[in-house]
């Protein structure tokens, strides 16, 4: 039968268990045993557990009264004096007897119940603490080895051994794996299937992306830059808009670093995936214009009560806006939060005219109130209607209609 000792050493050894340091396993084998004595006599009140949690042992200590011969009337609490003098024979009626216990002492049911209990409660503890582990580190980036490669997912061990899933679903189009490699992705969420944590890891998700920049840019880390918000296209285009509180930093030219050093890291990541790093700005028409980078346009109709965005290219900048796969405009979208619909310049932009060309004619107030609606140019106000230009711009009806006159002279 297995002694104390083996037991213990069985235990201080199991490689299994990664998160459950020695105190701790040493207090659980306490209660364990507490629980078996208490099963057994009913209580645990006279015995002594000592436990050395550096030497890895634990000893168990009976404590019985001495009575005389024919008193005894609880043997697990009480001893005769003839026995008690075959232990010490200094021994006297009323005191008390100390005696260690072994695990056979116990029988052989009730060890075999104890290691049950002990593995139980272990692998309880380590599920426990597993879970608190990584639930407390959801969106931090993680660096693994890959163990099994699966069709629908990619086990991953971290540096303790633990068990981690990638879904193909969290996977990048174009990732391919071999087992041993070592792979990086954030930690997504923490779920309890059958009782059981199981840690599931992305390389989709916009926080990834978030904390590849935070890795290759300091003043990100340090707080100088905010990351306003991220979309993504994963394997194929991302937008992140950024904004610096600090005059003197350029946010985009300090996310892209010199000749493009910090960004490169971060797209050879991503398998190639194509970054626009963005100046936010609370402008919607100029966010806009900016999201549909590298498009150049020429005019925003913005519909606030829609979320909508009316954006006007010459016909060779159009294909740019849209992107490949329609990936561009939808990016910007999500981006910017506007619905944007994208279209041709009519005519001949040189035929245009900018209304600062007409302050002759109109007052610099009224200039700037069409400004201020997205309106450059006279072509542009002349798109919109009277009831529009009036809504937007707040101006009175004969104001509206002597600025259109003025502009509709200007090409007939």
């Amino acid at each position: 039968m297995m002694n104390t000792d083996q037991l213990i050493e069985s235990f201080s050894d199991f490689k299994e268990f990664k998160n459950i340091d020695r105190v701790t396993m040493m207090n659980i084998l306490e209660e364990v045993f507490r629980s078996m004595i208490i099963k057994m006599t009913g209580t645990d009140e006279n015995y002594d557990i000592i436990i050395n949690p550096d030497k890895g042992d634990i000893e168990i200590w009976r404590n019985r009264e001495i009575v005389h011969n024919d008193e005894v009337e609880d043997e697990n609490k009480e001893i005769s004096i003839a026995d008690a003098v075959n232990i010490e024979p200094d021994f006297e009626i009323g005191e008390e007897v100390a005696e260690q216990m072994q695990l056979e002492d116990f029988g052989r049911r009730a060890v075999l119940a104890l290691r049950q209990n002990l593995i139980s409660t272990i692998h309880e503890l380590e599920k426990d603490s597993l879970y608190k582990l990584y639930k407390d580190r959801v969106g931090d980036i993680l660096t693994g080895e890959v163990y099994q490669i699966w069709k629908k997912e990619v086990l991953i061990l971290d540096d303790e051994g633990n068990e981690l899933i990638l879904p193909k679903t969290e996977q990048i189009p174009s990732d391919y794996f071999k087992k041993g490699e070592t792979v990086r992705a954030v930690i997504k969420k923490v779920d309890m299937r059958n009782n059981n944590p199981v840690i599931i890891l992305s390389r989709t998700a916009t926080e990834f992306l978030a904390r590849l920049f935070e890795l290759e840019v300091p003043e990100i880390f340090d707080g100088l830059i905010t990351i306003k918000n991220i979309v993504r296209e994963p394997g194929e285009r991302s937008k992140v808009a950024v904004e610096s509180y600090d005059e003197r930093i350029d946010p985009v030219g300090a996310c892209v670093g010199m000749k493009g050093s910090r960004i490169h890291g971060i797209v050879r990541e991503l398998r190639n995936e194509n970054i626009d790093v963005i100046n936010y700005t609370s402008n919607p028409q100029l966010f806009i214009a900016r999201a549909l980078s590298p498009a150049k346009i020429t005019n925003t109709i913005i519909k606030d009560d829609e979320a909508k965005a009316d954006v006007f290219l010459r016909p060779d900048q159009v294909s740019l806006a849209i992107g490949k796969g329609g990936h561009n405009i939808k990016l910007a979208s999500r981006l910017t939060g506007y619905e944007i619909d994208v279209y041709r310049e009519e005519g001949n932009d040189n035929e245009d005219v900018g209304i600062e060309e007409f302050s002759d004619e109109i007052d610099a107030w009224i200039i700037d109130a069409l400004k201020g609606v997205g309106c450059d140019t006279a072509k542009s106000v002349l798109r919109l209607s009277k009831e529009d230009l009036i809504k937007r711009t707040d101006l009175e009806e004969e104001t509206v209609d002597a600025v259109l006159a003025i502009f509709r002279a200007e090409f007939e």
